[in-house]
């Protein structure tokens, strides 16, 4: 009997407090491990989301320099034509006007994003200007030339006047050649633009009533290209979107680019003219120049683009004291913008307008580009 109850007493197992104990502490080591996964894998998101968005900024803020790098070409070749009112019309379409400028920028309202439009030629061989030999009615189908050179089937030219005014614009055509006619057939002193099936750009609608004279002359843009790059708002989903005017039809086209780009901003660089012929920029501001002489001021196109990590966070991270800023750097001079003056990042960008806005990060890229095509042709 008493090695019986020996064996029973050695054989006990836990006690129920005993088990409880152990349950309690399980659930608090499962907790706490459950927190450092959450909080690593969240961390792990937001770095993720933040390169995502580092290379969706960087390639937006690459697309736009590369553009505006090359904005100008053709339109560019004499600067005297800088800021011409350009009419043209394809087909039945509505006609429209567009200025003679490598970049013209459309001011978003309240701190909106701009819209960007970027106007340049694309050729493979010279462009250089046409001076015109004679006179041309608005009734005519071809220029007389002093020489062609340059000039092929195909090619995009706008016609300038030599004197710019109300009744005196410039106009947007194609260069046709119809070996039918010596006046329609393309040579080195005869420049056609017949209206046709496959040439429907050729409005004499849109030349002045007065037409061009001696003296005036065509620019010679190869393959016409008009870009405008804006920010699609479409459903919160904030992209990088460009729009390119077609040839085809007359129509523009937007594509969607980078996403989570929730911001564009531009201005333009002024400047002046020191007495080496050096221009120096002295200005910045989103005034679209009205004059020709205000065109040939703008030499530099100021960019700045904000991209916003796609990941949400739960705890607040952007408030208005850390939302972002451009930094323009305590020596430049944004006009209009008095606390621009010996303050660096002076210029808020604005993001309180999409949904959330507090719950995600942001990341500023900008650069400076200078116009090549118009400091060169100075």
């Amino acid at each position: 009997m008493r090695k019986s109850i020996l064996t029973r007493a050695g054989q006990s197992g836990f006690t129920l407090v005993e088990l409880m104990v152990g349950l309690v502490l399980g659930m608090l080591t499962v907790l706490v491990i459950a927190q450092v996964l959450v909080l690593a894998e969240g961390k792990k998101r937001s770095v993720s989301m933040g390169s995502d968005a580092q290379v969706n900024g960087a390639m937006a803020l690459y697309t736009l320099q590369r553009e505006i790098q090359m904005a100008g070409y053709g339109a560019t070749q004499s600067l005297d034509a800088l800021g011409c009112p350009v009419k043209a019309q394809f087909d039945t379409n509505a006609a429209f006007t567009f200025t003679l400028a490598p970049v013209v920028i459309e001011d978003g309202a309240n701190g909106a994003s701009d819209k960007i439009t970027i106007l340049r030629g694309r050729s493979t061989g010279f462009s250089i200007p046409v001076a015109l030999a004679g006179a041309h009615t608005s009734t005519d189908n071809h220029f007389s030339v002093n020489a062609s050179f340059g000039t092929t089937a195909g090619t995009w030219m706008i016609a300038v006047p030599a004197a710019q005014d109300a009744t005196h614009w410039c106009s947007l055509f194609s260069v046709t050649n119809d070996t039918s006619d010596v006046t329609t057939t393309l040579s080195a002193t005869v420049v056609p633009h017949v209206l046709t099936s496959s040439s429907k750009w050729n409005q004499n609608s849109v030349l002045p009533a007065a037409g061009y004279q001696k003296g005036d002359y065509l620019l010679n843009m190869g393959s016409f290209v008009s870009r405008t790059y804006s920010i699609n708002t479409t459903n919160n989903a904030e992209t990088l979107q460009v729009e390119d005017l077609s040839l085809v039809n007359g129509l523009t086209s937007p594509q969607d680019l980078y996403p989570q780009i929730v911001n564009l901003q531009a201005l333009y660089g002024k400047g002046t003219v020191d007495p080496s012929g050096n221009v120096i920029v002295d200005t910045y501001d989103n005034v679209t120049p009205l004059t020709n002489a205000d065109w040939r001021r703008v030499v530099a196109i100021r960019i700045a683009v904000v991209a916003r990590s796609a990941e949400y966070e739960k705890d607040i991270v952007t408030t208005a004291t850390n939302s972002p800023q451009w930094d323009v750097g305590s020596t430049a001079t944004i006009a209009g913008t008095a606390t621009c003056h010996g303050t660096s990042k002076c210029i808020a960008l604005k993001v309180d307008q999409l949904t959330d806005w507090q719950h995600y990060r942001y990341k500023v890229y900008d650069t400076i580009v200078p116009l090549r095509n118009v400091l060169w042709n100075s």
